[in-house]
């Protein structure tokens, strides 16, 4: 058996009705539909999400609702664990990015997930208190890197991010 030689069963498919034909009869003129209103004309039927003229559900529900700090600095994150496997005696945002750990351009911060079990001088942008109290347990020195937008003379924030809608 092959996909042309499927079909129904004898009785089991019906032809539709013929409607609209004249104005004598049921089937003719208003076909079974009444006479006026909204399911009498054209297909019958409404676009998606229309409420009948009520005021409709997405356009109701409040919107621009939010906050996105266009100023916001982020972090490209490394934690002491990565540092130490790194086995570099001095680690700045050069050799993260050399050994493909961080981006070019990003900021980093060092996070306190895992040990350093030697002594080794971190330069990065930013430290948490207890990655700082770690290094400097180990024998290690921090050193913090000042962020670009923060030099003398600049705005002191980052560029603003986002749309013609960002406060500026």
């Amino acid at each position: 058996m092959r996909v042309h030689d499927l079909s129904p069963a004898p009785g089991a498919t019906k032809s539709p009705k013929r409607v609209a034909r004249g104005i004598g009869g049921k089937g003719g003129k208003t076909a079974g539909r009444g006479t006026k209103g909204q399911h009498s004309r054209g297909r019958g039927k409404v676009a998606r999400g229309f409420e009948g003229g009520q005021m409709p559900l997405k356009q109701r529900v409040p919107k621009l609702k939010g906050f996105t700090n266009p100023f916001r600095v982020e972090y490209a994150a490394v934690n002491l664990d990565t540092i130490d496997a790194l086995s570099e005696d001095t680690v700045d945002p050069d050799v993260l990015l050399g050994h493909g750990l961080v981006r070019k351009g990003a900021y980093v911060k060092v996070l306190a997930r895992g040990e350093v079990t030697r002594k080794v001088a971190v330069h990065a942008h930013a430290v948490s208190k207890a990655a700082e109290a770690a290094i400097t347990a180990a024998g290690g020195t921090v050193t913090l890197v000042p962020l670009p937008f923060k030099a003398e003379g600049k705005a002191g924030r980052p560029a603003v991010k986002g749309n013609q809608f960002a406060n500026r």
